[in-house]
Parts: structure tokens; sequence; C-alpha cells
């Protein structure tokens, strides 16, 4: 069995922080969405992996390399066009080489272990297996209509749900996918629906299994889901943990856990946390910062009102005037984005 990861999607809903580097590289936890995509496949010992990318998103390799440090093999697969999920999985087939193989979406953390979808696809004579998770609004999902332990249709974003499981981006096929892209027409927005795919299969008579999971997932596909996806996983892998990189220097701070701090970082008079990562060469000054997310060397400095929610991108720098109004500001800052408040008397709170 193999896995593959598309990551070649724009990222346009999380501007400006994804014009510097694809979304399935953003940090959660200090880590990329993307490894934990490496991790989650790893450990259920599959280790040769395809990654379908943009030509122009080389800074994917240059992280992840051949796969090596991860444990695994990598390849890379081009998707020139950004046409949808089965015009991506389109690209894969000489990859898959007729065995097969999970499906992920690079931008989708799910905890919930893939042991439980190989299960539910090796129980009987399947062709397929999707993940499915019970959602509040159905109606803003692809969502999958059941009967014993076959999903007997699926329908995206419908008026009047047959069921209330969505589609969370992960699936399991065998080589009979290729068929079933390859026969399908684009849809009204243009793409190759991935949903499109699976329905041609279960019309043809073949079958298609589910597992259904109760536990977290995010698509970090916004600035509000990303800082969410931060806060569960830390909670996740954390709990109430302090976690502090090498030569970080903190003095006078008030640290309130889960809290994640990369390496080389200065934190002098503050209070930082709950839920704030913080990577490599930050320097916090003289502020009180919550449920946030610092890029490498982001700079915030002397102000007087708590920061929440807010992300502030690589080489960010906020600095305070010392007079500021005691609310809470929400930040968006992208990279380079530098703001002093001494000089400008400006505000650029969301």
């Amino acid at each position: 069995m193999k896995g593959l990861i598309l990551c070649a999607g724009k990222g346009t809903r999380l501007q400006p922080f994804s014009y510097s580097q694809p979304k399935t590289l953003l940090p959660v936890a200090n880590k990329p969405v993307l490894q934990y995509c490496l991790e989650n496949l790893l450990k259920n010992g599959i280790r040769e992996i395809g990654i379908v990318i943009h030509p122009t998103q080389d800074s994917i390799p240059k992280l992840i390399g051949n796969g090596e440090r991860y444990g695994v093999s990598v390849s890379y697969i081009h998707q020139v066009e950004q046409k949808g999920i089965s015009h991506a999985v389109k690209q894969a087939e000489e990859f898959i080489n007729g065995e097969p193989f999970i499906l992920l979406l690079g931008d989708n953390l799910i905890a919930e272990d893939l042991g439980t979808l190989i299960e539910s696809f090796q129980r009987d004579e399947n062709n397929g297996a999707i993940l499915l998770s019970p959602v509040p609004n159905p109606q803003e999902f692809g969502i999958a209509e059941i009967k014993g332990t076959d999903i007997i249709g699926l329908e995206e974003k419908p008026q009047k749900p047959k069921s209330n499981l969505a589609v969370i981006g992960a699936y399991l096929f065998d080589p009979l996918i290729f068929t079933a892209v390859n026969s399908i027409r684009p849809s009204a927005r243009g793409e190759f629906e991935i949903t499109d795919a699976i329905q041609w299969m279960i019309d043809q008579g073949h079958s298609i299994t589910y597992t259904i999971t109760r536990k977290l997932y995010s698509d970090v596909g916004t600035v509000e889901r990303w800082l969410e996806a931060n806060q569960w996983m830390m909670e996740k892998e954390l709990d109430d943990q302090i976690i502090l990189g090498k030569h970080t220097v903190v003095e006078n701070c008030t640290l309130v856990g889960p809290v994640m701090i990369g390496e080389n970082c200065v934190l002098r008079n503050c209070v930082i946390g709950p839920y704030v990562s913080i990577q490599d060469q930050g320097t916090i000054e003289n502020c009180r910062i919550d449920h946030s997310i610092l890029l490498e060397k982001a700079v915030i400095r002397d102000l007087q009102y708590p920061i929440s929610k807010s992300v502030f991108g690589r080489e960010a720098h906020l600095i305070g005037s010392g007079d500021d109004a005691k609310t809470y500001h929400h930040f968006y800052l992208g990279d380079k984005t530098k703001i002093n408040m001494k000089r400008d008397q400006g505000d650029s709170s969301d």
C-alpha cells in the first residue's frame, strides 16, 4: 500500500502567509502540516509516498527532500493545472502502479489513526473506504449517504442532507479509482471532483465503505482554522506542558501552558500562553500574548494591551507606543511587515 498527499493548492484564503510558502508547510504546534500527514502514514507502515505539487512549489522538496529524515521514501508528482482532486489523482497513476493507496489532502490535520480506515477497507472486498465525521452543519460539506457498511451516495453541500456524515479528506482506494477519474466530466466550477469519481464507482456497482471518527480534524484553509488547529494540536501533543528550544532566553516571564517556543528565542517581561507557538529566533518583550502563532524571527515589543488570536509572519515586527488602549487586539501580520507605533502611532488590528 502506498500514500498520496495532495499539496498543489494555491492557499489563497491563507494569504498573506501563503505568499512565501505553501499552506501545507505552515506550522501547527511548530511543525508543518504536511509532516503530520507523513507521520500518520508511517505510523501505519506506509513508507512509499507520493506528494503532488505545483512546479513552483520548490520549498516542499527543499524541506521534505526524499523523505529519509522522516523514515519514508518520497516521490514528487507535478500538477501543472489545478483542476481539482480527481485531476491531481490522475497525475499519480504511474506512481501508484496498480497498488491500493491512502489519499490525504496536505492541508488537513486528522487526529484519527489511519489504521481504522485500512481496517474498514480490508474487512470485505471493497474498492474504497472514506473517513467520515458527524458535523452540525452538513449543508457546508460533502455528505455521505450510508446503508449498512456501504456508502450509497455522495452529495456536495446538499440543501437537504441525507445524513450528517461529512467527508473530511482521508480516502483509501484500489486502482479502480483511475478508471473513475478518467470517466467523469468537470463540475460546474470547472474541476474534476473526487466526489464525482467516487459516485461513478458506486453507480457502477462497486463497493465503497467507510469509518466514522469523532476525533478532531481541521482543514487548515483559513487563518481562523489555522489558529484553531494550533490550539487543539498543542492540547493533544502537550497537554499543559511548556517546551523551550535550545539557547532560548526567558527572563522575568510567566508561561501558561501549553506553550511551544523554538530555538534561539528571547522572552523578557512577558506573559505568554496558553496556546502560543513561537518558531526559532522570535523576540517578545514587555507584552502579553495568548492563542497565537509567531513564525521565524517575529518581534513583538512594548505593548500595554494583551494580544490574542493573532498570527505574525516571518520577520514581522510590532513595536508598541507604551500608551496603547488596554483592550484585546488581533493581528494578522504577513512576512516582514513592520509596524512601529512609537513612530507611526498606527493601529493595524483586525
